[in-house]
């Protein structure tokens, strides 16, 4: 064989190599995003969830998700190929009978809100063991929605007291639960249905946005002053079923959950005004709560409550995976 042959045949072979090391790479976050088509993570088949809040971890691409139904916590991986959602907490445990908003520090840290029982938890996601237990001793409340502080502050709506509360940073690793603001001495005035909801706050820590669903009013809270300013929004816009949103730079997401419509407002710089500049759907959207942002796109929960009076759901439950559209 003469030494051109053979070198062409070593060439072949090391690229004969190379295509099949690359089909046997398990699949990446590069490679499950390729191109802008929608994601399905699936939930066990048989799980009657009804989940409505996500939390997503930036370090380990995890995600985590609550059911309304028995307070199971779910958790998904952003990064590898595996689109299945697993338990990783299991229903009533630590007295957790619901969960519904929730979100994860950088320290991995994750802050349940308990819906009607008044509950929040704090969990290690590594471990899976509980922090810290805390309850407003509210049974007439609605515990809806949670953003982290900077500080290591966490702050809840209650969508039927008005009132704020935070678990504050106690200075000993734990958390200390306080009635932060009552909303009745505020532009915040509660009706009736569902109020606060959706909630969170400038990566500086300065200011809390809230989302208000029955009038679809939107606010920023100062956090050292606990001043309260409407967000007026152009043309007189309402965010009428807004539930969960995310505010990114200066683009505020809004989840409205049974429109199945996700929009984006451009807020201007002092958060106290803006402007819609887009919306989009998705046939894979089923009544449309939370939502969170791993990279490019959106993890957006389909809780599908408009199913939860008739029990007949559609299974298994999922979370969908949509890239963000560009705004002007």
């Amino acid at each position: 064989m003469n030494l051109r042959k053979s070198t062409t045949i070593f060439v072949c072979l090391l690229l004969a190599a190379a295509v099949f090391s690359l089909a046997l790479r398990p699949a990446t976050t590069a490679d499950a995003h390729h191109g802008n088509q929608t994601l399905l993570y699936s939930f066990p088949a048989a799980d009657i969830v009804f989940p409505e809040g996500i939390a997503y971890h930036e370090g380990s691409r995890d995600f985590f998700v609550g059911s309304t139904n028995g307070g199971a916590v779910y958790r998904g991986n952003e990064l590898r190929g595996n689109r299945q959602i697993k338990p990783f907490l299991p229903a009533g445990s630590d007295g957790r009978t619901t969960a519904i908003g929730m979100k994860v520090n950088s320290a991995g840290q994750l802050f349940i809100a308990g819906g009607g029982t008044g509950g929040i938890w704090v969990y290690d996601t590594d471990l899976g063991e509980l922090l810290g237990s805390f309850n407003t001793g509210r049974t007439n409340g609605f515990l809806n929605d949670v953003a982290l502080a900077p500080d290591g502050s966490a702050y809840f709506t209650d969508s039927l007291v008005p009132i704020l509360f935070r678990l504050a940073p106690d200075g000993q690793g734990g958390w200390e639960l306080e009635e932060w603001l009552d909303l009745n001495t505020t532009p915040i005035q509660y009706v009736q249905g569902f109020n606060l909801n959706g909630i969170d706050i400038t990566p500086d820590g300065m200011y809390l946005i809230v989302v208000q669903s029955n009038t679809g009013k939107l606010f920023r809270i100062a956090t050292d002053t606990k001043e309260v300013t409407e967000i007026v929004l152009a043309g007189g816009d309402r965010m009428t079923t807004g539930d969960g949103i995310l505010l990114d730079g200066q683009i505020l997401y809004v989840a409205r959950n049974s429109l199945n419509l996700i929009v984006q407002l451009r807020l201007n710089a002092n958060f106290t005004g803006g402007q819609q500049v887009g919306s989009f759907t998705n046939s894979a959207f089923g009544f449309t709560t939370t939502i969170a942002k791993a990279d490019n796109r959106l993890l957006v929960v389909n809780a599908q409550f408009n199913r939860h009076g008739t029990n007949d759901p559609v299974l298994p439950f999922t979370v969908a995976s949509v890239v963000i559209p560009d705004t002007p």
